[in-house]
């Protein structure tokens, strides 16, 4: 994988983050920071409060201290990089930004985080308005909730935290139950794909069926021979027993067909898992090229070769399209 980027928003509003406090939001609300997009600027909108903004947005400071916002993880998670994107945000930018870390039970509530023993993800930062400003971040602490601080005051447009997800396998399933492998909350990951000109991959795995046709996977228009594809890496390695490939919303640009493959190769890096890659792992076919319907959700699980336990699977469309869940329920192993 190029960059941590590329891994999932853990705190996105589609997966469950939530902004649970910030200590002034008078101009903007905190719950803006988690939705998609980059957030917009509408010249003539004004509230009683003054101009409105596309983020979370604190009054003047007039007194010492800085701003800060607590936001809890959708999907708890190693930490790699966050983005703080000032977008439109260009004479009441923050001059910095620092962020701490806590780890508190699934079932705690809320308020749980007034007493949270805080450590210290990413130092005071300097970052630029109007930008989106993409910082690493180093240690290995599993992470539930982020405190946001803004030095001295300010509006951020959206806030992103990328990581692994560190699943509770142990609530999720005993290990003869049945469970979607490749789901985000399961630590599900794209590794690579060979186009994501329309929409990327890491919608194929987030929860629930897709809103619109942007809610999916979609490649761009195929003009010469071949195929596109995309290889996730299972949350756990398991034995699969039933595919779901559904096309929602897709309708004059769903692939024609579809294969699927799998591979037991624990560890491999991405570059090991483009197709044809020297050195790298075996694919064995679990679903032979089978036709695709336009708008509809296709179960496989007679159809599917017995492979044994996989730790990544790899969908191959024909000749392009796109696909808007892929669900592949297994025996964690």
């Amino acid at each position: 994988m190029s960059s941590f980027t590329e891994l999932i928003d853990l705190a996105a509003e589609r997966v469950g983050g939530r902004a649970l406090f910030a200590n002034d939001d008078f101009f903007a609300e905190k719950e803006n920071l988690l939705k998609p997009g980059r957030g917009i600027f509408l010249a003539d909108k004004y509230t009683e409060r003054g101009k409105w903004m596309d983020g979370w947005e604190s009054r003047r400071r007039r007194t010492p201290g800085h701003d800060r916002c607590v936001i809890k993880l959708g999907l708890p998670g190693i930490v790699r990089g966050v983005t703080v994107d000032t977008n439109h945000f260009r004479g009441n930018a923050p001059e910095s930004v620092s962020i701490d870390r806590c780890e508190l039970a699934t079932d705690a509530p809320d308020e749980a985080f007034a007493e949270a023993a805080w450590g210290v993800l990413l130092g005071k930062t300097p970052i630029e308005a109007h930008f989106e400003n993409v910082i690493p971040v180093t240690g290995d602490a599993r992470t539930t909730h982020v405190r946001l601080n803004i030095h001295p005051d300010g509006g951020v447009a959206r806030f992103r935290v990328w990581g692994e997800v560190a699943a509770d396998w142990a609530s999720i399933v005993s290990a003869s139950s049945v469970c979607d492998l490749a789901a985000v909350e399961h630590g599900g990951q794209p590794m690579g794909c060979s186009d994501a000109f329309f929409s990327e991959p890491r919608n194929l795995i987030m929860p629930g069926r897709s809103d619109h046709m942007g809610d999916g996977w979609e490649t761009k228009r195929r003009r010469g021979p071949g195929y596109d594809w995309v290889v996730l890496r299972l949350g756990r390695r398991g034995v699969i027993e039933r595919v779901v490939v559904d096309t929602n919303h897709f309708k004059g640009n769903y692939p024609d067909s579809c294969d699927i493959e799998v591979c037991d190769a624990e560890g491999a890096t991405s570059a090991m898992l483009v197709p044809n890659a020297e050195g790298g792992p075996a694919w064995r076919a679990l679903l032979g090229e089978t036709k695709l319907n336009a708008h509809e959700e296709r179960s496989f699980d007679g159809e599917l070769v017995d492979q044994g336990p996989a730790t990544h699977v790899r969908l191959n469309i024909h000749p392009d399209g796109g696909v808007s869940r892929l669900r592949v329920f297994g025996r964690p192993v």
